[in-house]
C-alpha cells in the first residue's frame, strides 16, 4: 500500500465524492439501468454515469478514476465498450488500519 498515493488521490473534493458515490451506488445512480443490462452494482459504476453525476468532462473523470485505480483505491472491469469502477474495499480497510495505528 502506498499511503502517499492514497492521500494524494483523496485530496481532491471530486475524487473524494466519487469514493462516497461508489460506497453507496444505489443512492446516487439508477439501479434499473444496470439490472436491465443484466448487470449490478457489484460490477461497479460506468464511467459515463460517474461523469454525468459529476458534471465534469469525461476526460477529467477518466483521469481521476485512473489515478484512483493506480493508487489502489478502485478496481475496474471492462464489459463490452464500457468500463465500470468499484471500490477496492480490502485496500481501503488496510489504509484505514494504517491511519488508525500509524498516524
Amino acid at each position: 500500500m502506498d499511503a502517499l498515493a492514497i492521500f494524494k488521490a483523496l485530496s481532491n473534493p471530486t475524487r473524494l465524492q466519487i469514493m462516497e458515490w461508489l460506497k453507496h451506488p444505489a443512492e446516487y445512480f439508477d439501479e434499473n439501468s444496470y439490472t436491465q443490462q443484466d448487470l449490478g452494482f457489484h460490477i461497479g459504476v460506468c464511467v459515463g454515469d460517474i461523469q454525468a453525476r459529476s458534471g465534469l468532462a469525461q476526460s477529467v473523470i477518466s483521469g481521476y478514476l485512473q489515478g484512483m485505480k493506480e493508487a489502489g483505491l478502485l478496481d475496474s472491469e471492462r464489459v463490452g465498450k464500457w468500463t465500470y469502477y468499484r471500490r477496492n474495499e480490502a485496500l481501503i480497510d488496510e489504509f484505514r488500519e494504517f491511519a488508525r495505528t500509524d498516524l
